[in-house]
């Protein structure tokens, strides 16, 4: 079994790992918020595919380094060791979300992912930067290993500090830091971030909305829909400093990893391509002073598989991964 849970939905598979590539069946995506743990959830998708499997890799929102593990952006906690025990599992692997979809990126084809810069079908470079803005902003980095194969560096660069540029920018995270102390990437760069941009342009000036604890924000999906409708200018103005900042933070990635290759993923940006490529995120990217010129030949791409981190979790699986993670 593999499963990629998420702030928001938790998504499992079935893998085969005497297939020669890998392949998913008995694919399900369960809401988190309808499960009390996540034990449960499990309990219940195996149960609604009658299958008690032997081995399972599980992506979390977290780091998955320890034995307790703590989800990030969802009130779920569990011990590897007794999850194991009460799946009856000979082995359970838990790696981060994003170095699951990482792992998958080796095994994307060319209709899993859409170019917005260097060529279509062009081999992929190492070293690979993997952004995810979704319920959070997940970062890792892919590598090629000395034996030809691919190593994952699971990070938590998505909790680094952002940096504004121009007056807008300065606001917002005035604004933000008003509301949380600290100002990291994933405040704007998620479906939260979404929200608290368009909320902080409606804001203004007006620092005491940031206050209001109980303050209703738009949902992300809807500012979303409102800016590609092209009628809602706040929508607008929001989206257009997301894509803006991601640039940015998409730009510092590449530099602190010396990628050749930027994928992003999430369950965000690949449901405004076109918006994004007439954007400044690519103004923004390049915008790195003395460091352009390296950049413009950096290799962007959007992943647009269903199932990034179930597909990242088997090529886990299968590769025998372990020594080849950090």
């Amino acid at each position: 079994m593999v499963a990629d849970i998420g702030g928001t939905n938790a998504r499992f598979a079935l893998t085969d790992l005497k297939h020669a590539t890998a392949r998913l069946s008995r694919q399900r995506s369960l809401p988190c918020a309808g499960f009390a743990s996540l034990q449960h959830a499990i309990e219940h998708y195996l149960e609604s595919v009658s299958e008690r499997p032997a081995r399972a890799a599980i992506a979390v929102a977290s780091p998955g380094t320890d034995d307790e593990i703590r989800l990030t952006n969802r009130a779920w906690s569990f011990s590897r060791r007794e999850l194991q025990g009460s799946l009856g599992l000979d082995a359970l692997d838990v790696l981060n979300d994003l170095g699951a979809v990482a792992w998958a990126v080796p095994a994307l084809g060319p209709a899993d992912a859409e170019t917005l810069h260097g060529a279509q079908r062009a081999p992929l470079r190492s070293p690979v930067s993997v952004l995810g803005p979704g319920t959070g902003l997940g970062v890792a980095l892919l590598t090629g290993d000395e034996e030809g194969g691919w190593k994952v560096i699971e990070t938590e660069g998505g909790h680094v500090s952002f940096a504004p540029l121009g007056d807008e920018e300065t606001a917002i995270a005035t604004w933000l830091n008003a509301r949380f102390d600290r100002v990291s990437n994933e405040r704007l760069l998620s479906g939260a971030g979404l929200s608290h941009i368009a909320a902080a342009l409606v804001a203004g000036d007006d620092l005491s909305t940031a206050l209001d604890r109980h303050a209703s924000f738009r949902d992300p999906a809807e500012i979303v829909d409102a800016a590609l409708a092209g009628h809602d200018l706040i929508a607008r103005r929001a989206l257009a400093r997301f894509c803006a900042v991601l640039g940015s933070v998409a730009g510092d990635a590449a530099l602190i990893h010396g990628a050749r290759t930027v994928m992003i993923a999430g369950g965000i940006v690949p449901r405004f391509i076109p918006f994004l490529r007439s954007s400044a995120f690519r103004e923004r990217f390049l915008a790195k002073g003395r460091m352009t010129a390296y950049l413009e030949s950096v290799a962007i791409r959007v992943i647009t598989h269903a199932a990034p981190g179930l597909l990242g979790a088997a090529m886990y699986l299968r590769n025998g991964a372990h020594g080849k993670r950090a």
